[in-house]
């Protein structure tokens, strides 16, 4: 896929206004950013390209989530790392709920999954 080609779904087809479309990178940094927003939450997990992208500074918001979207249905998979002595059930439940409001609520779609993996435990820094 070229670097401008992106996958992007109609929201909004109203004849009088015109059509909105989003890409399925905005709803994949949607996601990202409430998952990040639950305590809990110590980060997204990416894969090795994606990490060594974030070190060099340059930021990838929609690292770790993958996002398909089918005739206005939204299936949500993230890879997450979580804070230690939080319980993974509980932090997930919330991701879940925070990620389907906010993909719901912004763009109109309705979403049908959100899988979750937990791909590490963060330690805190003792300093």
């Amino acid at each position: 896929m070229a670097k401008d080609e992106r996958t992007t779904y109609t929201i909004q087809n109203d004849n009088s206004m015109g059509e909105v479309q989003i890409a399925d990178e905005v709803v994949a940094i949607i996601a990202a950013l409430a998952a990040t927003e639950v305590d809990g939450v110590a980060s997204m997990a990416g894969n090795i390209t994606n990490e060594l992208v974030s070190r060099l500074g340059m930021k990838n918001l929609s690292k770790g989530v993958k996002v398909d979207v089918l005739e206005g249905v939204v299936t949500v998979s993230l890879a997450l790392n979580l804070k230690y002595n939080y319980s993974i059930m509980d932090v997930t439940a919330k991701v879940q709920d925070r990620v389907k409001t906010a993909i719901e609520n912004m763009t109109g779609l309705e979403v049908a999954d959100i899988n979750i993996r937990v791909a590490g435990v963060e330690m805190e820094n003792r300093e």
